[in-house]
């Protein structure tokens, strides 16, 4: 069995590049005996010489081009590999995989994310969606490393950082009856046709905040997945529609909408990013945290 160390790659590489031992030990930074000391006891152990003797500059033989191919294959592999490590060592290099339980905070994550790899271009970021339903265990085994969501649990190892407060909102269009009204409660859903995002109902506000506590049911419920498309069907007064103040800014003004707040008082949810407890310091998870609290103030002040 060959003992081959990454020692030997690097010195066949460098004799090839400088064309003798001399060079190659000044290169490698140890003495030229002891390089000499180090290509004689590879050879022995292959049982085949590497150089071809009294040749200047150096050359390779036959088995010593094969040691050259090999170096030149796992040695760039050996040097990033040594560079993640140092990245990961100094915190500008790791993972961020994000798993979502908020349909509509795609709004918001992309400015976040968009000035999140600029300062950050070493980690890898990553979005599954697909985890909603089951995104805290994730997070505990390891698959991804953030969770957004608005349902705090106290789980051993995770941590919810705060991220900010938002108010999920009525929107109608500006023909509907409810438009008369300053707000709504939950028995005005009962003659009306509720337009969602496609998930269980209680990962929606409308649901959690007002007609569930209240047994209150709409007369239909229509299932949209693309947040475009619900105000599309909204502003054809084909239903009506319950959403964060983040993603009705640039309808709230707009003459075929109205948006009312959640019974007299309004509603006020808060946003969370959960990190496992060793990842909540480190400083692209922290600093993605600080993105994640002001980006989508601006959206909320339009």
């Amino acid at each position: 069995m060959i003992n081959l160390e990454f020692r030997h790659l690097r010195t066949i590489h460098a004799i090839q590049q400088t064309g003798g031992l001399g060079r190659a030990a000044e290169v490698l930074n140890i003495t030229q005996s002891a390089l000499s000391h180090q290509v004689k006891g590879l050879e022995d152990q292959l049982g085949v010489p590497l150089f071809v003797r009294r040749s200047k500059p150096l050359k390779l033989s036959a088995a010593g081009q094969k040691l050259l191919r090999l170096a030149e294959r796992v040695l760039p592999e050996v040097e990033a590999l040594e560079q993640d490590f140092k990245g990961l060592i100094s915190g500008k290099s790791g993972r961020l995989h994000i798993a979502i339980e908020c349909h509509a905070c795609f709004d918001w994550l992309f400015p976040v994310l968009e000035q999140f790899r600029h300062a950050w271009p070493e980690v890898d970021v990553d979005i599954r969606p697909g985890l909603a339903f089951d995104a805290l265990p994730a997070l505990t085994r390891e698959a991804v490393d953030l969770v957004i969501s608005s349902d705090p649990e106290d789980r051993p190892g995770i941590m919810f950082q705060p991220l900010f407060d938002y108010a999920p909102m009525f929107v109608a269009s500006s023909q509907n009856p409810l438009a008369q009204k300053p707000f709504v409660e939950a028995e005005d859903f009962r003659d009306q046709t509720l337009i969602t995002y496609p998930v269980d109902r209680a990962r929606l506000d409308i649901f959690t905040e007002l007609l569930s506590p209240a047994k209150v049911e709409p007369r239909a419920l229509r299932q949209v997945e693309l947040t475009a498309v619900i105000l599309l069907l909204v502003a054809s007064n084909r239903g009506v529609s319950v959403l964060p103040d983040w993603v009705l800014r640039e309808v709230r003004y707009h003459s075929d909408y109205v948006t009312r707040p959640l019974t007299a008082q309004g509603r006020t949810r808060r946003l969370y990013g959960a990190v496992r407890s060793e990842d909540a310091a480190r400083p692209f998870m922290a600093h993605f945290l600080r993105l994640a609290r002001t980006e989508p103030v601006k959206l909320q002040r339009g």
